[in-house]
């Protein structure tokens, strides 16, 4: 019998021209595996593709629920956010992905991982740090790096290499966007994107929205709840998170919430630019961020947004199964204890407008915030307590002046 790889298959023309490739120069049995994130329509007519194409066999993962309550939530609850911009949606997925590819691969005792990341982006990292942390003896396969038997460069290029090997499907030659797409987010690179001096065409680019010129004249308001950090409701309708996450997508969709345009700093060292659709991500955030305002302390707060941070760079370099991670969600899981209670807002034209949020362990204190004196505060303990906060302040200055004198 044949030795078995699993391939990472999406459907599309490159993983697509894999499957002949890995046979002729491998000659292994192909193990197709698709792992369903949210990619929706992109997963129409896989198996007859995946067959026609030479594969044994193709798995159909339906991971959504899982992706969205132990990947996506950790990552809201952390708020973390890639370079301030970034909302890390095909980051957080890659590590589930090498996880279910591990256990197919173990199901088949397979010896070998196939991916399609090309040799200058972030996937292959991401794929791969996770490949290795559960299972350091297997193979990995990466073609794109591969260039004594990969001489494939284009479009046409992989079309051509198809045909010559009995697989004749309509895929276009035509050039567009590169995507990817789940539940939480769809990007886009390449075309204009590749100058950074050109604006993006947003008609022509944009899947899950439309831009905020094109948005309703009329804002919408919106309702949710949270309770312990994850949200519960919309609207006052309860929903399981990928629900949730659904409805929100169509809601920032209408409204143009979520569409930002960024030139991040790869883990493989370049920059790289690239427009990010993230209606529904972009509201959750946002919201959950809304509540944790009125209910975590000053201190906590202050240390959380650095932990955010830092989990938003452990995900985007793919170190998703680290000890670091575990800690870092550890501390990040502790915090949301009592983030528990209800935030509305209202969308309107790209913005998300903060319209009333409350909670029950809330620590703002009207007494205490308002002009007048309450019995909490007296106004004559601040002087005092800026005596000391600025003392040392007050004694550099005088030591300076001292050394000028002499």
């Amino acid at each position: 019998m044949k030795e078995k790889v699993v391939l990472a298959y999406s459907g599309g023309l490159d993983t697509t021209a894999i499957i002949p490739w890995l046979k002729e120069n491998y000659d292994y049995e192909v193990v197709c595996c698709c792992i369903d994130v949210g990619q929706e329509s992109e997963l129409d007519g896989l198996e007859e593709r995946a067959k026609l194409s030479g594969a044994e066999k193709l798995y159909i993962l339906d991971v959504v629920d899982e992706f969205c309550d132990d990947y996506i939530m950790p990552c809201v609850k952390a708020n973390a956010i890639y370079e301030n911009k970034y909302l890390l949606g095909t980051s957080m997925a890659r590590p589930l992905i090498a996880q279910k590819l591990v256990e197919i691969a173990r199901k088949e005792n397979a010896v070998a991982i196939c991916h399609g990341a090309t040799g200058k982006g972030n996937d292959q990292v991401r794929f791969e740090l996770g490949i290795k942390a559960l299972a350091p003896n297997i193979k990995i396969i990466a073609p794109w790096r591969c260039n004594e038997t990969w001489k494939m460069q284009s479009r046409q290029d992989e079309i051509d290499y198809c045909k010559e090997h009995g697989i004749d499907l309509p895929f276009s030659t035509d050039s567009s966007y590169s995507r990817d797409r789940n539940l939480w987010h769809i990007s886009h690179e390449g075309l204009e994107l590749e100058d950074p001096a050109q604006e993006p065409n947003y008609n022509h680019l944009l899947v899950l929205g439309v831009t905020p010129e094109e948005a309703p004249d009329e804002p919408e308001y919106v309702t949710m709840t949270f309770e312990k950090g994850v949200p519960t409701s919309v609207n006052g309708k309860e929903m399981k998170v990928s629900d949730i996450i659904r409805e929100l997508n169509a809601l920032g969709g209408k409204h143009g919430i979520g569409i930002i345009d960024i030139v991040e700093n790869r883990v493989v060292g370049m920059k790289s630019r690239g427009v990010y659709e993230t209606p529904g991500g972009t509201i959750l955030m946002e919201a959950h961020q809304q509540l944790e305002e009125l209910i975590l302390d000053r201190a906590t707060y202050t240390v959380k947004k650095e932990m955010g941070n830092k989990f938003a760079d452990i995900v985007y370099e793919g170190k998703w199964f680290t000890p670091l991670r575990e800690a870092v969600q550890a501390f990040v899981d502790s915090t949301q204890e009592y983030v528990t209670g209800e935030v509305k807002f209202k969308l309107y034209k790209g913005n998300i407008i903060k319209a009333g949020t409350t909670s029950p362990y809330s620590l703002y204190s009207e007494t205490l915030a308002s002009f007048t004196t309450g019995e909490l505060y007296d106004h004559h303990d601040a002087e005092g307590f800026i005596n000391l906060f600025g003392l040392p302040l007050k004694v550099r200055a005088m030591k300076m002046a001292e050394a000028e004198n002499k």
